[in-house]
């Protein structure tokens, strides 16, 4: 066989995750843009809140990519994974669409990597927490 089957999140689901991460943010004082990639890093959904950040733009789906890459959140998920090594820690930054800072986590359902959320528009400690409530919405 040629071909295998990949899962990925929903357009619904992807709704569902950006209404309770701006739900988090209007709780947190905080104007965030989401960005939610399938399995492969294609775009599938995105909302920017008036009067986020222009850079949170890029940002969010800078970490939803890094996120998905690897099946690891960036911020500590990534940075525990590269802090020992330091090829690896140098390199890591040459990676197209890699960003180390907080707020992407991948969408695992069934334990299985369907995608990923990226929030941008705080500190990172912020979006992460927004990452979070998206992802408990699930």
């Amino acid at each position: 066989m040629n071909t295998f089957t990949k899962t990925s999140v929903t357009i619904a689901a992807a709704k569902v995750m950006i209404a309770a991460a701006e739900t988090r943010a209007k709780e947190l004082g905080i104007k965030i843009s989401t960005c939610i990639v399938d399995e492969s890093g294609v775009m599938k959904a995105f909302s920017s809140m008036d009067g986020a950040p222009l850079i949170s733009i890029k940002a969010s789906h800078k970490k939803a990519l890094t996120a998905v890459g690897f099946g690891l959140a960036s911020g500590d998920g990534w940075f525990g994974f590269i802090k020992d090594d330091p090829i690896l820690r140098e390199g890591a930054h040459n990676f197209d669409d890699f960003i180390l800072v907080g707020g992407g986590k991948p969408v695992m359902i069934n334990n299985i990597l369907t995608g990923a959320i990226g929030i941008s528009g705080g500190h990172y400690k912020q979006d992460e927490d927004c990452a979070d409530a998206a992802l408990k919405a699930l």
